[in-house]
């Protein structure tokens, strides 16, 4: 019984040097920050997914708001005020911009379309300051029922 632990240690088992020893130490080594950056890319992608779907809100909800609105410059701004109090979190401080897309004039039954773009955050949490400019549109019929002021 001694003979046989004796000539098992000395072919690589418990004790000895095995061709595979450290393996994984090394496999760790080198996976560990591949697997970082996956998530860390998937994280910047949910990002940028998110913000789409909140700035393509943003102008929807826009474009309603100047559509309620009885002039052109009442329409901008209660556009402008909607869009920057939706995207406060979710963009970058200061690039929110609301452009008109529809003729000038404010008639009943006419259109009323904004196009809103900003900065997104990409994965600026992290401390990587990744954005990108993102922008949404939307049109809205001006309401021919609206409030009267």
């Amino acid at each position: 019984m001694a003979r046989a632990l004796v000539r098992r240690l000395a072919a690589g088992g418990r004790g000895g040097s095995s061709p595979d020893r450290g393996m994984s130490s090394l496999e760790v080594v080198l996976l560990a920050p591949l697997m970082i950056a996956f998530i860390l890319l998937l994280v910047g992608f949910g990002q940028q997914v998110s913000g789409r779907n909140a700035v393509n809100g943003a102008a929807r909800d826009a474009a309603r708001a100047g559509s309620l609105e009885r002039s052109t410059g009442a329409a901008m701004s209660a556009a402008a005020d909607v869009a920057e109090r939706q995207l406060g979190d979710v963009c970058v401080g200061g690039t929110v911009s609301v452009r008109r897309t529809t003729p000038a004039g404010h008639e009943p039954g006419s259109l009323f379309g904004v196009e809103v773009s900003c900065q997104v955050r990409g994965l600026d949490m992290l401390g990587i300051g990744l954005t990108s400019t993102l922008s949404g549109t939307s049109s809205s019929p001006i309401d021919p029922y609206r409030r009267s002021g």
